[in-house]
């Protein structure tokens, strides 16, 4: 059941009601007995705390080793090849310029 927030209109009373949903708001101050709207909330606060509250915390021991054993290896900048076979960092070759004299 929610909590929902009212302020009279008359002494500016603020205050809480823990009530169902299909209940009817309340209309009366209990101090004055003026009218009395209700708050638009920001709803409950929500903590989290603790472990527990991502679906890998709750791996086994056996599921994580075998998911770092399936990992292949890093290999060293090195000893790693180009993607493209190593052509980019050769210069292209220019155009001969005995090519356009007739």
């Amino acid at each position: 059941m929610p909590t929902y927030d009212y302020q009279c209109g008359k002494c500016g009373h603020r205050f809480e009601v823990f009530q169902r949903m299909s209940d009817r708001p309340k209309r009366t101050c209990p101090k004055c007995k003026g009218r009395v709207r209700r708050l638009i909330g920001t709803g409950a606060g929500l903590l989290f705390k603790g472990s527990g509250f991502y679906i890998t915390d709750y791996r086994s021991d056996g599921y994580r080793k075998a998911a770092k054993a399936d990992v292949a290896p890093v290999s060293s900048p090195s000893t790693a090849k180009p993607a493209d076979g190593g052509k980019a960092d050769k210069p292209a070759k220019k155009p001969s310029s005995t090519a356009g004299k007739a």
